[in-house]
Order: C-alpha cells, then structure tokens, then sequence
C-alpha cells in the first residue's frame, strides 16, 4: 500500500478522499477515454505522486486524452472535464461549486446541510447575507486594519525585505475572526489562540498535515495514532466552543457590529447548523483571503503597467478623500485586477461534484457515484478561452464575453462562494489603501515557485520591497 505521508498531495485526499468518505465504493469502466489503474489498490495515485499534484497529473491527462478523461482514485472511477463546453454541460445551476463546503464537512465530520434544495439555498442566502451585512457594518475595521498594515510597511527601509505570504495570513487572521466572530478577537492573544488551533485542524498551515488527516478518515488510522488525535480533537473542541459562546451572546441581543455570525443567528437554523456554518466560513475565508492578496500583490509587482493603471484608477475615484464602500464600488479595474489573479494563479485549481444520477457529457456516459472533478486550474489555462492564458492581463476582462465564462465558473457573479466574494471586498480595500501610498516591488532574482493544493501558494515565502510614492 501507497504510503500517503511521503508526499503532498493534500488536495486529493482532502477533497476527494473526504467525498469518497461518505460513499462505498463504485468500480465501472465507463469507456471514457483515460489511463487504468497503475496499483490494484491505489489506482493511479502514484501517477499522481509522480506528477507533483492533482492539478499537474490532470493538465497532463487532458493535454493526452482531451477535455473528458478518466482516472482512478483507489477503486473508484473518477472523472476529470477540461474545457468550459463541457463544465457547462454537466454544472448544475442548483449546486453550489464551493469545495470548501464538500471537504470541510467531510473531514469535521458534519452532518447537517445535506438537505433538499429549497434548505439548501435558503442557508447559502443566508451566508451570503452574512457577507454583505459583515462587510457593510466592519467596513471602518477593515479600513483600519489595512492602514495598519500600511504603516508597519511605511516604516520599513526601502531595501527591507517583506515577508508577503506571513503579512497577508495574519492580516487575513485578523480580518476574518472580527468580522466573523466580532469584537474578542480584537485581543491578538484570542487570533493567536486561534490561529493555532486553525492550523491544528490544517487549514493555516497551507494544508500540509491534510494528507495525515484525510488518511485517517479513510482508514481508520486517524483513531489509533492517540497523540494525532488527541491534537485534532482538542483543536476542534477549542474552536466550536469558541463559536458556541459567541452564537449564545449574540442570540436576541442587537450589537451595533453585525458580524457574520448574526446573519445565521436570525435565520430559521438550529444551534448546531450555525456552528458548522461559521466554522466553515471562518476556516475556508482565512486561507483564500490570504492567498488572493498574496498573488494579488505578488502579480503587482511583476507588472509595472498594472499597477501603474490600477494606482490611477484609485487616486481618480477617491482623490484626497477618504476610502467609502460607496466609492470602492467604482473600482472596476480593481475588480479585473482580482479576476485576473484568480485565473492566473489558478486560485482554487480543482472542484468537485458526485454524479447524483447517470449523465451524458458529449458522447460518453458518467455512471450514477462517479466522482467528477472539475479542473479548473486547465479550463483557465485554456487558450481556446484566454488568448494568451500565461500572461497577466486584466484588461482580457473588458470583454463581456470572458467575464461571462468567469462567472459561469464560479468565480464571479451569483455562483462564487461567499469565502470568495468576502475575499474579493477585503483584498480590495487592501490594495486601495496599499497602492495609493507606496510602489510595491518584486526582490531581484527571486523565482516563486507554485505549489497547488485546494487553494494554491507560493512553495516558499514570497518577497516584496516597498517604497513611498509621497
């Protein structure tokens, strides 16, 4: 058997491992064009290894086989769709695309939330609501968090070195746990606190321990390891009570923060629904907040035009005043900017969806319980979709047409998760207040390597440089 500590493909087992979790397992060859099986009971998990990720191993499979292509993961038949024609052919307007929910429930062990369609999209209302309320009452927060920031990078010598990847996770640590659980965590000691256990349930430490995790729930090992467990389950208990303090203060008292908490609070859900709910949320929004700033910022730096534009655009909406949700509104090259570095860095590079019944995609045939992965990370590397796919470019989203197909893919628009649309307004505000004030600059000579997992980083700490524009 495949030794699944050895290497780092955590996105597979966390995402995929989780689904399969939950499903016994299903072994039907579907004539679906792809590779068989390289190990009995592995699958093709050490092409995988092999390839260096899950997002590798599937550009290669699709560059061999085409835009539907197949693989196994174990025993189980998993198939892969590359191309936009074919995502729209089997995405389904009903479900949501968020992995986050899928994997996160799986590994935490969640029950609620599997409900019929009308509770379903009543609960992402709700957490929709959640963002905008949030968003809307902690907007001077936010601001001061960000000029914050400004100020510890405005003291530092031009030729200082800053570490971007620490920087952006704890200004995302302390962004998410304010506006999601409100005013204790304006104590650092309460987001350090948190932030440990965070990391302890492998979400803040760049889901390194995930493979471990996910192992676990597949075989059962996770229980005879005393020490791991003891270590997750501790994490998971310090967390939700956390949360179930904050959702008992804030039920039938009214706080002139609203916080994200609150919008699930006065929805028609029990107490446990609103734990898992939050704890989702909170995990999900602190890792993909930080990393959309970090390449947000890494891409800035790498194109002088860009962020020429964009720091233009920013001194033309707001000029010598202050920085409002009304005026932020107006930053539709700032928008591009983040929808270009979504797509570029290929920011949530796999998603996933279980064939609930047997489907058609093209000619072939998806059997009931087939797994089905959408590889993002090759549909927004497409040249056939985005002329030019490598090249940073966010004037592409000038064409109604491209933003069309971005937001069809979840990434935009009504069909983007809340984690996502929370990490959009915060990064925003960020940059405003960032590139109105200083130039941001790349380290001579250092090469970013990218490491893709469910949310994709930099292999190692990225560098930045900055200096004051006045």
């Amino acid at each position: 058997m495949l030794d699944f500590a050895i290497f780092a493909v955590t996105f597979l087992l966390a995402l995929v491992g989780a689904v399969l979790y939950l499903y016994p397992a299903f072994r039907q060859a579907a004539g679906i064009p792809g590779i068989t099986p390289t190990e009995e009971k592995d699958g093709n998990l050490p092409d995988i290894v092999n390839s260096g990720s899950l997002h590798e191993f599937l550009v290669n499979l699709h560059e061999r086989y085409g835009p539907v292509v197949s693989f196994w993961f174990g025993r189980r038949l998993v198939v892969s769709l590359g191309t936009v024609d074919v995502l729209k052919q089997h995405i389904n307007p009903n479900k949501t695309l968020d992995p986050f929910e899928t994997m996160l429930k799986s590994l935490l062990r969640y029950q609620s939330g599997g409900g019929n369609v009308s509770e379903n999209h009543m609960r992402k209302k709700l957490c929709e609501n959640g963002v905008t309320n949030s968003l809307k009452s902690n907007f001077a927060l936010l601001l001061k968090l960000s000029e914050e920031l400004l100020d510890k990078w405005l003291s530092y010598p031009e030729t200082q070195h800053v570490p971007l990847s620490q920087h952006m996770l704890g200004f995302a640590m302390k962004s998410v746990t304010q506006m999601v659980m409100g005013s204790t965590f304006e104590n650092d000691q309460e987001v350090i606190c948190f932030q440990k256990n965070h990391g302890t349930i492998c979400i803040l430490t760049y889901f390194q321990v995930w493979s471990e995790i996910g192992k676990g729930f597949l075989d059962g090992s996770l229980d005879k390891n005393t020490t791991r467990k003891k270590q997750y389950e501790d994490a998971l208990v310090q967390l939700e009570s956390v949360l179930r303090n904050i959702i008992k203060e804030r039920k039938g008292r009214n706080f002139s923060q609203h916080i994200f908490i609150d919008s699930l609070v006065q929805g028609n859900l029990n107490d446990q629904q609103i734990l898992e709910d939050s704890m989702i949320f909170s995990l999900a929004s602190c890792i993909i907040t930080a990393k959309l700033c970090t390449w947000a910022i890494c891409f800035l730096t790498t194109s002088e035009e860009v962020q020429k534009k964009l720091y233009e655009e920013i001194n033309q909406v707001f000029g010598n005043g202050p920085i409002t949700p009304e005026k932020i509104e107006q930053l539709r090259y700032c928008q591009h900017v983040l929808c270009e570095t979504v797509r570029t860095a290929k920011l949530t590079p796999v998603s996933a969806q279980l064939q609930d019944i047997e489907g058609k995609i093209d000619q072939f045939i998806i059997p009931r319980e087939t797994l089905v992965l959408y590889a993002l990370g090759v549909v927004l590397q497409d040249p056939n979709t985005w002329p030019s796919p490598h090249k940073f470019d966010p004037d592409r989203f000038d064409d109604e047409l491209i933003m069309k197909t971005f937001s069809s893919l979840g990434f935009s628009g009504t069909r983007e998760c809340p984690e996502l649309r929370f990490a959009y307004m915060v990064t925003t505000v960020l940059l405003s207040v960032l590139v109105k004030r200083l130039h941001l600059l790349s380290v001579e000579g250092q090469v970013i390597e990218t490491k893709y997992e469910l949310v994709t980083s930099s292999r190692e700490e990225a560098w930045i440089t900055v200096s004051k524009r006045y």
